[in-house]
C-alpha cells in the first residue's frame, strides 16, 4: 500500500488524476444524454424521486445511465480517491498520518457501491421497492459525506503544508 501511496502522490501522477477528475467532472458527465439529473449528485433521494426521475431518463436515459454508472463513474472513484490519497499522503503532517490517506480509498468505495445499487434500480426499474432505494441513498449520502470530509482535509493539509514550508524558508529582504 505504501508503494501505491507513494506513486499517486507524485506530481505527475496527482496532475494526470486532477486532469482526469475534473475532465470527467465538468465534460464528460455533464454531456450524457441521461435526460435528468443523476442520482449520484444529489444529497439523498426517497422512493417517489426516484421513480419520477427514473421516469424522467426514458428507456434510452436509464440504458446510458446504467452504462455510465458502470463503467465512467467506476472510472472516477477510481481516479478521484487516488488523487486525494496522493495529496493527503504527501502532505502528511507527520510520518505517522499516513494512515490518513486511506480515507479517500473508503470514500471511493463508498462510491462503487453507490454505483452497483444505483445500476440494479436502473435495471429493475418500475419495480424499485423503497427499501432498495433507501439503501441506494444511504450510499449516496455516506459517499457525499466522506468525500466531503477528504476534501477538507486535503485543503487542510496542503495548507498546513505550505504553512510549514514558508517558516522554513530562508528570510528573503527586497
Amino acid at each position: 500500500m505504501r508503494a501505491y501511496l507513494d506513486f499517486v502522490s507524485g506530481t505527475l501522477v496527482l496532475g494526470l488524476t486532477l486532469a482526469t477528475t475534473l475532465v470527467l467532472l465538468f465534460a464528460v458527465f455533464p454531456a450524457l444524454p441521461i435526460g435528468g439529473e443523476m442520482l449520484d449528485v444529489k444529497a439523498g433521494y426517497t422512493h417517489p424521486e426516484v421513480i419520477a426521475e427514473m421516469e424522467s431518463y426514458g428507456d434510452q436515459g436509464r440504458r446510458v445511465y446504467a452504462w455510465s454508472a458502470a463503467t465512467l463513474d467506476t472510472l472516477l472513484p477510481l481516479v478521484y480517491a487516488s488523487f486525494l490519497a496522493g495529496i493527503i499522503f504527501r502532505f502528511r503532517p507527520t510520518e505517522r498520518a499516513w494512515r490518513l490517506a486511506y480515507l479517500p480509498l473508503a470514500a471511493g468505495a463508498l462510491d462503487l457501491l453507490e454505483n452497483v445499487q444505483i445500476i440494479v434500480m436502473l435495471t429493475r426499474y418500475p419495480d424499485l421497492s423503497a427499501g432498495q432505494v433507501t439503501i441506494a441513498s444511504l450510499f449516496t449520502r455516506s459517499k457525499a459525506s466522506a468525500l466531503l470530509l477528504c476534501l477538507a482535509l486535503a485543503v487542510v493539509l496542503a495548507i498546513a503544508a505550505a504553512v510549514r514550508r514558508a517558516r522554513r524558508a530562508p528570510d528573503r529582504a527586497p
